[in-house]
């Protein structure tokens, strides 16, 4: 399988971008009881969360990216009030708030200038380096983290790259050497245990807490043990794309971020759609998941802005596989979705698997995290967002 075996029919990013925004209006309208998780895929009813889980920085990064393109001051103060709920996330013991204070809090600083998220995600990001364990290499997941309780005190996942870019962000402001040295180690640490030979990806590994031995690698989200989870593979193009394009000696990155990028575009569907585990036997009566390959394209437009010139195929193919999403997986431009609200991501899968905690147990949905990165996406391709800054 290849990516562009399918036809994509022509998008037009600037309808597409209305549509998702038209989509933020709506969610801002219905007075939310907490940060937004998954929603209902025929209501569109939203079921949230009261602290964010890992999850929650993705609706005021919707927000900050709608202020930026329109300048409308209530998107940026809807943006600050959901950032200051999230605060009482910023000490916890978890590598996964990363992604929420950097794609929902940073993103306020480097969008808009916005000082009030710059002093609360460099707040994080001191409490982040705090967790390093030099034992391991790396950062762990930590007990505090949302699955601590099934991978044990010394584990580490692709997941964890989540830490990378808030520290990076860290270490541009501050220009504190801290930050970008423990970014450095925690990166090459997670991608050298879990980025197979092939340039696939496994999830989790577990770690000898005294010497930090690899004791042992595993995909608890995915099909199997040994099977190639569709997030895990989004999650190392991401953020090896992005260590590439904001860490010291990019040299290093860029080869991570061809590995993995590659084996995607190798082994995705021919519509650029990925299915939730690429080894799931049912393919292709199984589900697919838009939120990791939302996470892909936007990996892949960084990635294509990295190389310059000899990163035409990745920007093609970024672009590609967001008109793919767009055509056929956005409301309403998927004919009998059964809704009126228009820009709805559908088909994320979050987790099908019976073990799965409760409130990620769904598996094909409109999730919060696949609307955010097709809007970062979609604004990358108008010219709001530079993909070498965000």
């Amino acid at each position: 399988m290849s990516l562009g075996r399918t036809e994509v029919p022509a998008v037009d990013w600037d309808e597409a971008r209305a549509q998702v925004l038209a989509r933020i209006d709506d969610m801002l309208g219905s007075e939310l009881p907490g940060f937004p998780h998954w929603a209902d895929p025929t209501t569109g009813e939203w079921f949230c969360t009261e602290d964010g889980d890992w999850t929650g920085g993705a609706w005021p990064g919707m927000l900050w990216y709608a202020a930026a393109q329109t300048g409308d001051g209530r998107y940026r103060d809807a943006a600050r009030a959901w950032c200051a709920r999230m605060s009482k996330r910023a000490d916890r013991t978890t590598a996964f708030k990363g992604f929420g204070f950097f794609h929902g809090v940073a993103l306020g600083d480097l969008l808009v200038g916005d000082e009030q998220a710059r002093e609360l995600a460099l707040r994080t990001a001191s409490s982040l380096v705090t967790m390093y364990d030099e034992r391991l290499g790396l950062l762990p997941l930590g007990v505090q983290a949302e699955e601590s309780h099934a991978v044990g005190a010394a584990a580490a996942s692709i997941d964890s790259l989540q830490a990378t870019p808030l520290l990076l962000w860290a270490h541009g402001v501050t220009g504190e050497a801290r930050y970008a040295d423990i970014a450095r180690a925690h990166t090459e640490r997670v991608l050298d245990l879990h980025v197979r030979e092939d340039g696939s990806v496994v999830q989790s590994s577990e770690l000898d807490p005294a010497t930090g031995a690899l004791i042992r690698t595993h995909t608890h989200k995915g099909y199997s043990d040994t099977s190639t989870w569709c997030r895990a593979q989004a999650w190392a193009i991401l953020y090896s794309a992005l260590a590439a394009a904001r860490m010291p000696g990019a040299d290093v990155w860029s080869p991570h971020a061809i590995r993995v990028a590659d084996w995607w575009l190798e082994h995705v569907p021919a519509d650029g759609v990925s299915y939730w585990d690429f080894d799931d036997p049912a393919i292709p009566e199984t589900h697919r998941d838009t939120s990791g390959t939302a996470i892909v394209a936007s990996g892949l437009l960084r990635l294509g802005s990295v190389l310059g010139e000899r990163g035409a195929r990745y920007t093609e193919a970024g672009e590609r596989t967001v008109a793919a999403l767009v055509a056929r997986h956005l409301t309403p431009y998927r004919p009998g979705s059964g809704t009126a609200t228009p820009g709805r991501l559908l088909d994320g899968c979050f987790n099908p698997r019976p073990e799965s905690r409760p409130q990620d147990a769904v598996a094909s949905a409109e999730l919060i995290f696949g609307s955010f990165f097709l809007l970062e996406c979609l604004q990358m391709l108008t010219g709001v967002a530079a993909p070498g800054r965000v």
